[in-house]
């Protein structure tokens, strides 16, 4: 019961790193798309800055459970997913000193290099933890210790001990990550700017959406294909579709509110996206917190990848007041940032 606890804890907050910082890297991704001048560039980096490293509080939180409520799986994890952990780490790195930089010095040639760097890191942000979560859906070769090891590609298949970082589902989820969180980021941006960059963004939101409906619907057939416990799983635990429901209905909502000028309900939309479909993933998968390719047996469960119950009896202790912290923390700062971003002399 308390693995299970722990596991839709840590899947809540890794849903709510995707959801916040999400819109980050999405505004990170159409920035060249949506700001045009150097006001306009200034205005989009205003709308994030006050919340983008606030965001990552989750990831890191999500993190640190993981190793106190899972060790085995944070283990098994690094042992296979070094290199990718390593690039995804330097992408955080760089978009972070591509915001902070980028007003430091006024030249012609300092500015747009940052700004190139910003969305490079973002864009590919977005298609790398896409493609993580394809990794945990399909499976890893795990030896019978539970570590693995995987090249970053090989010859893009997805069953047997060769298979590599990329292949063509991760690479089809990392795709379809990219679309959400740049709709999901375009939505933010219309949200909280002014004509033309809004204009711009509702724009870049218009021509993914029919994209991203797409893709979703191509990746839920290619995860019942590569990974067969998750509709097993659902059709033992149908109340399990209504997460899927809820997905497609705030892809819907965000369409149809955006069509209607309603730019916060067409946001919000998007975030029901998110939630629903994050969240019928882990509901596939459990109990899997990370499926074998070489056989059931191999694969790492809530059970045998939990740490012990007194360890995380006292980790669920003080999780309580450290997420207390948290939201309050999250909370007090969107309060403080409602509204149209107004440019500041003193911003980014």
């Amino acid at each position: 019961m308390l693995a299970t606890i722990w596991f839709w804890l840590v899947a809540a907050m890794l849903t709510m790193y995707v959801v916040l910082d999400g819109f980050d890297l999405g505004a990170g991704a159409i920035f060249p798309f949506v700001a045009r001048t150097d006001e306009e560039r200034r205005t989009v980096l205003q709308s994030i800055g006050p919340v983008w490293d606030a965001n990552e509080v989750w990831l890191l939180a999500a993190g640190g459970s993981l190793v106190l409520a899972f060790p085995t799986l944070y283990a098994s994890s690094f042992s296979g997913f070094y290199l990718p952990l390593m690039m995804v780490l330097w992408l955080l790195i760089l978009r972070a000193i591509g915001i902070e930089f980028r007003s430091h010095v006024e030249n012609a040639v300092w500015r747009p290099f940052w700004d190139v760097v910003f969305f490079a890191a973002s864009l590919l942000l977005t298609i790398f933890l896409g493609a993580a979560l394809g990794n945990v859906v399909r499976g890893v070769p795990l030896d019978a210790q539970g570590y693995f090891f995987s090249p970053l590609w090989t010859n893009f298949t997805t069953r047997g001990d060769r298979i590599g970082i990329l292949d063509w589902f991760t690479v089809t989820v990392g795709v379809t990550s990219m679309l959400a969180l740049v709709h999901h980021g375009a939505l933010w941006v219309a949200l909280k700017t002014h004509d033309p960059v809004r204009a711009r963004a509702n724009k870049a939101a218009a021509w993914t959406w029919p994209l991203l409906l797409v893709a979703v619907v191509l990746v839920t057939g290619f995860t019942f294909r590569v990974q067969p416990h998750v509709p097993e799983h659902l059709r033992a635990q149908p109340a399990g579709y209504l997460l899927p429901l809820i997905a497609l209905i705030g892809l819907g909502a965000s369409f149809w509110m955006r069509r209607k000028g309603r730019e916060l309900g067409a946001f919000f939309g998007s975030v029901a996206f998110l939630v629903g479909m994050l969240l019928s993933v882990s509901f596939g998968l459990y109990p899997y917190v990370l499926p074998a390719t070489n056989g059931v047996d191999a694969s790492l469960t809530v059970n045998n990848a939990m740490a012990s119950s007194y360890s995380m009896w006292i980790a669920f202790v003080w999780w309580i007041p450290g997420m207390l912290l948290v939201i309050a923390y999250t909370t007090f700062i969107y309060r403080g940032m409602r509204g149209k971003v107004e440019l500041r002399e003193d911003g980014y």
